[in-house]
């Protein structure tokens, strides 16, 4: 498998670890398949983030995607922050080998899971914020438990 020069500069030289204390949101993804866990906390202010910080559990490719998609929105608006896409993410790291794509996608959902989180705790309802941006309906067993009518 083979990385690029800015995936390996990255994963060896993470920019942006470590965590928020007072966190106006917090965003965590996993993929169950390979293991990877993303942490994203995010410092926002008149609504740009002034500052955001990562941890990961997974491979070079989990980590180097964190670490750039972190950089990628630092200094940007939550709108703009809104419109990162896991193909931008790639694109500036000059490219993924296919089976490390939904890594670059782990980061993009873990930015907009903080940003879900800061909505909630500044008053909108978690659905409300979910679809903002652009995020389905987290699954609940209320409401997606279908009725047995066989009986």
């Amino acid at each position: 498998m083979q990385y690029t020069k800015k995936v390996i500069d990255h994963y060896t030289n993470p920019r942006n670890v470590g965590k928020i204390t007072d966190a106006d949101g917090v965003g965590e993804v996993g993929n169950p398949v390979c293991g990877d866990i993303m942490k994203i906390y995010l410092k926002i202010e008149d609504n740009v983030i002034k500052d955001v910080k990562f941890k990961t559990f997974g491979c070079g490719a989990a980590i180097a995607t964190s670490s750039v998609s972190t950089e990628m929105i630092k200094g940007k608006t939550i709108e703009e922050a809104l419109k990162l896409t896991n193909k931008q993410v790639v694109d500036e790291l000059e490219g993924l080998p296919p089976v490390k794509i939904h890594c670059s996608l782990l980061a993009e959902e873990a930015i907009k899971e903080a940003i879900v989180d800061y909505y909630v705790k500044n008053g909108k309802t978690l659905e409300e914020a979910r679809k903002i941006c652009g995020l389905k309906p987290k699954d609940c067993e209320h409401c997606h438990k279908e009725q047995d009518t066989s009986n």
